[in-house]
């Protein structure tokens, strides 16, 4: 058992299975976690799957990557709404100067691109935004997973189990 602890950011109409898989996942290797959104209380995905935000983000320390070892963001709608968050940004980058894990899949390494964290960087999403990317300057790859150094990403719902894999190893 691992006394590991992560943190997820999301919001209303998460992506159920980028959601709920790994955090699932975390769960089985003794991995503790939170739940943060815009607002504390129940959220529920886009296919209908139901989890409840712990924390507001603003309940959030100014340094959370401090009290857990990963962030992780799903993806779904909830990325379009963080990545205008000034709290949400500010909780990226304090991961990312810790060194700490941050795992993203689907529309969620678009927060990090926002926090300014991905020039210059390997990076995979969903494909849709592939273009984004690019134009922002990161090293955009069509793979199940990409790991740099402390980031990992993955594209779409059939790229979990690479995913979740990598997680559970830099974990």
């Amino acid at each position: 058992m691992t006394t590991h602890k992560a943190l997820i950011l999301t919001g209303q109409g998460f992506e159920d299975a980028e959601l709920l898989c790994p955090m699932y996942r975390l769960l089985e290797a003794g991995c503790s976690l939170d739940i943060a959104a815009a607002t504390k209380g129940p959220l529920t995905g886009i296919h209908g799957y139901t989890v409840r935000a712990d924390l507001a983000l603003d309940q959030l320390s100014d340094d959370p990557s401090a009290d857990y070892d990963l962030l992780f963001i799903p993806g779904g709608k909830p990325p379009a709404e963080l990545r205008q968050n000034e709290k949400a940004l500010k909780i990226a980058r304090g991961f990312d100067k810790a060194e700490k894990t941050i795992a993203s899949i689907c529309h969620g390494p678009q927060v990090l691109m926002s926090a300014g964290l991905l020039e210059g960087r390997r990076v995979t999403s969903y494909s849709g935004v592939a273009g984004e990317f690019k134009e922002y300057g990161a090293h955009y790859e069509n793979i199940e997973v990409v790991v740099e150094d402390n980031y990992i990403f993955s594209r779409t719902p059939k790229d979990i189990p690479a995913f979740n894999q990598e997680l559970l190893l830099q974990l």
